[in-house]
């Protein structure tokens, strides 16, 4: 009697979670670079009373885009290939893609208005991406919760800044 080989299935899930790391980590060099050049440009902003100390976002962002990347990861893994999954990972890249563009929008380029936009279809697409993974993966669509809420509040503080600024 012999015994399958799990190499095969433990290689593939190890490189999908590697390339889901690598697609979130791109994402958040991308944030990172753009709000780290201006952080005298947002202590200058008028903010409201609630919003968090900028020291916070970076530890708030890093666990969000671990939880995103495993989110993806387990909806590939039980849809068992990309092309089974097309749909609900093709909802998954475009909220990678509006993440991405957000923070230089605000921070980079100072548009407050036009990213306070950018965020609602952000928000848009983390709901969307919620509802498709549920499909799949409860569990991963639960994961994108804490996201979701945090990208609303970004959202209020968005567009409560783009307010006391103009």
């Amino acid at each position: 009697m012999t015994t399958p080989c799990p190499a095969r299935p433990v290689l593939r899930d190890v490189g999908g979670a590697v390339a889901f790391l690598v697609c979130v980590a791109i994402v958040a060099a991308v944030g990172s670079v753009a709000a780290s050049s201006s952080s005298q440009q947002y202590a200058a902003l008028t903010t409201p009373p609630w919003a968090p100390p900028p020291w916070l976002f970076g530890p708030v962002w890093t666990v969000l885009y671990l939880i995103i990347a495993l989110s993806g990861w387990l909806v590939w893994r039980r849809a068992g290939s990309i092309r089974a999954a097309r749909v609900p990972l093709g909802v998954y890249a475009v909220q990678l893609v509006l993440n991405m563009a957000w923070t230089p929008l605000f921070f980079g380029a100072g548009r407050y208005g036009i990213a306070f936009a950018e965020i609602i279809l952000l928000v848009v697409a983390v709901g969307c991406t919620i509802g498709v993974f549920a499909r799949i993966h409860r569990a991963a669509a639960w994961l994108l919760v804490p996201y979701a809420v945090w990208t609303l509040f970004a959202a209020a503080l968005n567009g409560t800044i783009w307010l006391l600024n103009t």
